[in-house]
């Protein structure tokens, strides 16, 4: 009888899951190479998969730049196991993807009573987002995501529980933590939830001290508390102790208090994920019962969005700080307009009422193509919906030094994704996302450099011998601007010899500089200098080499 009885949903779940992958496997470019920050995980990885630790540099101290420590972590097992790096990384990610799809569909069916055309509609939402693009650039967001829609989905038990098993409140706290533990804004995250879930439960119980006792709020709010206390602040004591300090590295290069412009920005990107579900929320301020709802949904939601206004924007592709809020919106909208009917239609003749049908039909196809339609907007440059970013010939470059690989070459670059993982050397990360000494520092150093000493010097910015860089004051004082033309600097005065200037503009390019004493420098050099397939990821144009036009 059971099975009977949820035959419908099974099939509707196939009918997801099948949709997802047929939309996977026509619409989404899986042969492009990882996006910038995903690059940077997949080395962390791969080290940890080989017994060297959480690192940046193999035999260095350990660096937290892997701020998806728990996917980091689960990418790592499996290639222990014997897949790939990328096997690994967007295998975890594709099967997230799905799940989370499954969990919002079952969460609007069950735990909310949502009809099948409407929980279906939500999962059909999430399954044609950006989730499939996040995979295809080997990011984790649908790994975090997952861990986010599985804690939304038992917080929403919890509130709808009039006498929560103490197990409730227990997975509830476990799988907050574990949200915390994939990314560290997961503990922001799942405290907002936990907000949510209190609120709720206050609503609902009498006003009376007895009646918060008979609640369950104090246990709840107890066990999420004593979870995160012993088994987060056991986790916590072990980084600090591991890593050396306490919040991840990108935190202290990234971190720079409050900020209206990002607030503005993180917002938006919530909003435009979410577009067509505003109206849903908006419907909930129709009375104090669904007002009181409205309000306790929309705090993990916009409470989780404003978080980001602490922390740079700087490599939020396709809005994916933000991402793990749509899943959240797809399981709270259906409640907010229950009880709204649209009566009369029985009493429309069958012409009235097909048409009205037809056009709910397309109404869902319309917020269905919006969904598909954000693929449109993972970077500012793509040039198609389908491909977000082009051939990058730092790929290609990487590829060409990974021939020096295990001679113990540094290379000093602001590009610490591709480079550093496809050649397999020892990279110095200038901007500091992967540098203890200069997240700490606040920037790079000459003396740093000299410590180092580099074989190789690389950084991106947005001058070349045809357009001079302009020493002004307004442009030293910006962070970017001034760490390269520190770099140039040093490079200048210690003999570095100019090997290239690739850029499909002479306003855009890519420097690098080669030291001259060590062995392989001359060929290097040459090899760079001559580099014919050097595509400059933004236009994915074949670059110049304006180094050639360098008095």
């Amino acid at each position: 009888m059971p099975l009977k009885k949820n035959l419908p949903d099974f099939l509707v779940s196939i009918l997801l899951v099948a949709a997802a992958l047929f939309y996977a496997a026509k619409y989404v470019v899986f042969d492009i190479p990882p996006f910038e920050d995903a690059a940077m995980l997949m080395r962390y990885s791969q080290h940890l998969a080989q017994g060297q630790g959480v690192v940046w540099n193999v035999g260095e101290a350990p660096v937290d730049g892997a701020t998806d420590f728990l996917f980091m972590v689960a990418a790592a097992a499996l290639i222990k196991l014997g897949f790939t790096v990328g096997q690994s990384v967007r295998g975890i990610g594709f099967l997230s993807h799905l799940l989370t799809v499954l969990i919002v569909y079952w969460t609007n069916r069950r735990v909310n009573n949502g009809s099948i055309p409407l929980s279906f509609l939500s999962g059909l939402y999430l399954a044609v987002g950006v989730g499939f693009s996040y995979v295809s650039a080997y990011f984790g967001t649908p790994f975090f995501a997952l861990a986010a829609a599985a804690t939304w989905t038992l917080g929403l038990i919890l509130i709808q529980e009039a006498n929560p098993r103490f197990w409730l409140s227990l997975a509830f706290a476990l799988s907050g933590l574990i949200t915390g533990l994939i990314r560290p804004e997961g503990v922001i995250l799942a405290a907002l939830m936990l907000i949510s879930v209190v609120l709720m439960r206050i609503f609902d119980a009498p006003l009376s001290w007895d009646g918060i006792k008979r609640s369950k709020i104090i246990s709840i709010v107890l066990t999420f508390g004593a979870v995160f206390l012993i088994l987060g602040g056991a986790y916590f004591l072990w980084r600090w102790n591991y890593f050396g300090y306490p919040l991840p590295n990108p935190f202290y290069k990234k971190g720079g208090g409050w900020s209206w412009t990002i607030f503005r920005i993180s917002m938006l990107n919530t909003l435009r994920l979410s577009l067509p579900l505003t109206l849903a929320f908006l419907l909930g301020l129709r009375n104090n019962r669904t007002l009181k709802m409205t309000l306790a949904y929309l705090i993990p939601i916009l409470g989780f969005a404003s978080a980001f206004a602490l922390v740079s924007n700087e490599m939020n592709y396709g809005a994916r700080f933000q991402y793990a809020t749509l899943p959240i919106a797809l399981m709270a909208w259906i409640p907010l307009v229950r009880g709204i009917r649209l009566d009369g239609l029985n009493q429309l003749s069958v012409r009235e009422r097909g048409a009205r049908v037809l056009a709910l039909i397309a109404l869902a196809a319309g917020v269905v193509y919006y969904s598909w339609f954000q693929n449109c907007f993972l970077t500012s440059y793509q040039k198609t919906c389908a491909q977000p970013y082009e051939r990058d010939g730092r790929l290609e470059m990487a590829k060409m030094l990974a021939d020096y690989r295990g001679k113990g070459y540094l290379i000093a670059t602001t590009e610490a994704g591709l480079l550093p993982y496809y050649s397999g050397w020892d990279a110095l990360d200038a901007w500091g996302l992967n540098d203890a000494f200069i997240a700490h520092n606040g920037k790079i150093t000459a003396d740093y450099l000299d410590e180092k000493k580099p074989q190789v010097i690389m950084f991106h910015d947005y001058y070349s011998p045809l357009v001079p860089p302009k020493l002004t004051e307004a442009n030293l004082a910006q962070r970017w601007f001034s760490m390269t033309i520190l770099m140039k600097t040093y490079a200048e005065e210690h003999g570095y010899i100019l090997a290239a200037i690739f850029g499909d503009s002479p306003y855009d390019t890519h420097y690098y500089y080669v030291r001259p004493d060590f062995e392989d420098s001359e060929e290097i050099a040459e090899r760079i200098y001559e580099f014919k397939d050097y595509y400059y990821p933004i236009t994915g144009k074949r670059s110049i080499n304006y180094a050639k036009y360098e008095k």
